[in-house]
């Protein structure tokens, strides 16, 4: 089962990040939650003009070095961002590509399709439950109905027992993934790449998942900012919502124009 252990409360949570120097910075950025709003389903997400032209931006300042860390589907990330980003981890690391285009894919569990038709009579019992199915995991959305969290968890942690599959709890979801890579083992692998090596890492997240990625950083020097309310994390800094990072990327795209 997959585990997320945070040694230490941030202690800096109130603090903005500051804008670090473009010639170094490489960054690391969550989707949902981060760069974009939290939906009622998945589905509900969709390009934004002013996002994409702002990843392309920094993606030309700061010499291709930013990277999307998702739980999305890689092939879902692309259709969200408009195919701005090439270095991406998709399934909270379960399948990456690196910026030179090269995907590498963990092989899906052989007991997820049995575990997706379980959590799907399960969500078919209770309403406002939602089946999300993926190349390496199946998530139970239980955003339409909090008061089934319980339910969801229980079953999934039963599930994932005996099956051996990881647990990823989240915002309102609980997802059964196939054993493998998460989001830290992501930025490990794109620091080793030659796009990235010797940048200083800056990851930005919402969710329990980008603690692995907040631990990442911190062992390449870099540091972590949690988007959303204050809570025991590893990352240094915070910002209040997906507006707030846009408007501090924002920024950091004019500090690079004024620079250059």
């Amino acid at each position: 089962m997959l585990q997320i252990r945070i040694d230490r409360p941030s202690p800096a949570m109130e603090t903005r990040p500051p804008l670090p120097a473009p010639e170094r910075t490489a960054l690391f950025l969550d989707l949902d939650g981060t760069l974009a709003a939290i939906e009622p389903t998945p589905e509900a997400v969709g390009p934004s003009p002013r996002r994409t032209a702002l990843l392309r931006e920094l993606l030309g300042r700061l010499d291709g070095r930013v990277a999307v860390l998702s739980g999305r589907p890689i092939a879902d990330i692309d259709r969200i961002l408009e195919g701005a980003v090439t270095a991406v981890a998709g399934v909270h690391g379960l399948e990456r590509r690196m910026p030179d285009g090269r995907l590498e894919r963990v092989p899906a569990h052989p007991a997820l399709g049995r575990v997706e038709e379980t959590l799907a009579s399960f969500a078919r019992g209770q309403r406002g439950l939602l089946v999300e199915s993926k190349p390496q995991s199946v998530a139970l959305h239980y955003r339409g109905h909090p008061p089934a969290g319980d339910a969801c968890l229980d079953i999934a942690h039963r599930l994932a027992a005996v099956h051996e599959l990881g647990v990823q709890e989240g915002h309102m979801v609980v997802e059964l993934r196939t054993p493998g890579p998460d989001k830290g083992d992501s930025v490990r692998a794109f620091m080793a790449d030659p796009a990235f090596r010797d940048a200083v890492p800056v990851a930005v997240g919402d969710d329990l998942t980008d603690e692995h990625a907040f631990e990442a950083v911190l062992g390449h020097q870099g540091w972590g900012v949690l988007v959303g309310a204050p809570r025991p994390t590893s990352a240094l800094y915070r910002l209040d919502d997906p507006d707030a990072v846009q408007g501090w990327l924002d920024q950091e795209a004019l500090r690079t124009r004024l620079i250059l």
